[in-house]
């Protein structure tokens, strides 16, 4: 794990994820060499200088790719653009619920990130799937020279990742090379559909997923028949639970476990583990649409798998960092051991040997990404060679 600040695990986090989406190392010095202090203050201050040093350089990459798109420099400009909303995205992430120009600073990014995909001529599209008199926002990314309908692979959140995140890392990219088309979407509690729509996350996963599957079903060029689902981080809660009760899913993927949310969120009460954001507790109320603390922790306890896994009865694919500082590994083993009716399950743990071995592989995420998208290749009928 890169660590530029040495005392501040969220924050380095927050830096691994945006050079795993493709920031640049001299662009991360420059927003970061005056950040080391502020990383040693309170929440609320120090995420405020976070957001100013980091949305400053997307300004200043949007003022040159403006310059570049007045020139007609099409693909210089989207590179820049798409760069710009990886650091916007980043610093909004940090702020909490409520913070002033929070909402401003979210669009700004959706627009850039629109943009620098548009001109960039990437291999993606926005999409939105009807979902409780609103819409589930995704991108959906076609598979590459497939003749015919596709399998898909929908890709979920954790608890603080948005599509975009996920759809930067490369797991979209990689899977359309071998032949599987990816939506990756924003479900309730997560991205846009709180952000924008609010609506809060909810224990039964299979509740908005069967609706992803309905809307995949009449899309042309998809093969209903190999709908695969992934979830990362919180995900690896969500995706076993939707496979679970949802039984036109092909096969389930966690990169990730999160078997027992409820122990988790006991442990950190206790200060045992690390958190994925500032401003925490808030966080989680927010996303969980709880009344208070109280009211979160009552709604956690359902945020479990036992007595559910044995309903899966397609191929699965447990993943897990071998020094996850979030999640333990144990709880990678427990989701595997109770998967007894899969007739092709794996636990693959990520070591220092292959990398990818703290929370959902963010330290560095290609080799255990790319080992996924094998996987779903072989279990969906794609490729995974030239």
């Amino acid at each position: 794990m890169f660590k530029y600040f040495p005392t501040n695990y969220v924050w380095n986090l927050s830096v691994d994820l945006a050079l795993e989406m493709g920031a640049r190392i001299g662009e991360i010095e420059t927003m970061c060499a005056p950040l080391q202090e502020a990383a040693k203050a309170p929440d609320a201050a120090g995420t405020r200088a976070f957001r100013d040093t980091w949305a400053a350089m997307a300004d200043k990459l949007c003022a040159l790719a403006e310059e570049d798109e007045a020139q007609g420099r099409l693909l210089s400009a989207g590179e820049k653009y798409n760069r710009a909303a990886t650091y916007y995205l980043t610093c909004e992430r940090l702020q909490a619920h409520g913070a002033p120009g929070r909402v401003e600073l979210y669009r700004r990014f959706l627009a850039v990130f629109d943009r620098g995909v548009r001109l960039s001529g990437e291999n993606c599209r926005r999409v939105e799937i009807p979902y409780e008199g609103q819409v589930l926002s995704a991108l959906y990314v076609p598979a590459e020279g497939v003749q015919g309908r596709a399998p898909v692979l929908v890709q979920v959140n954790g608890l603080d990742s948005t599509k975009e995140m996920k759809y930067r890392v490369g797991l979209p990219q990689w899977l359309a090379r071998r032949g599987v088309a990816s939506l990756v979407v924003d479900q309730p509690g997560t991205g846009e559909a709180l952000r924008l729509h609010g609506l809060t996350a909810r224990f039964d996963s299979e509740h908005w997923a069967s609706r992803v599957v309905d809307w995949l079903e009449r899309q042309e060029g998809v093969d209903p028949a190999r709908i695969g689902l992934e979830g990362v981080s919180l995900g690896g809660y969500y995706c076993p639970r939707a496979v679970a009760f949802e039984p036109r899913f092909a096969c389930g993927v966690v990169w990730g476990a999160n078997h027992d949310w409820r122990d988790v969120q006991r442990k950190r009460l206790q200060k045992e583990g690390s958190f994925p954001v500032p401003h925490y507790w808030a966080h989680v109320q927010w996303v969980w649409g709880a009344k208070d603390l109280d009211d979160f922790m009552r709604i956690s306890e359902d945020v479990h798998l036992d007595g559910i896994l044995d309903r899966i009865r397609v191929p699965f694919l447990v993943t897990h960092g071998e020094r996850d500082s979030q999640i333990p590994l144990q709880w990678a083993h427990r989701t595997y051991d109770q998967l007894i009716n899969s007739p092709k399950r794996e636990l693959k743990v990520f070591t220092d040997r292959e990398g990818g071995v703290q929370h959902s592989s963010f330290d560095n995420s290609i080799n255990a990404g790319q080992y996924i998208a094998d996987w779903v290749a072989e279990t969906l009928g794609g490729r995974t060679a030239c």
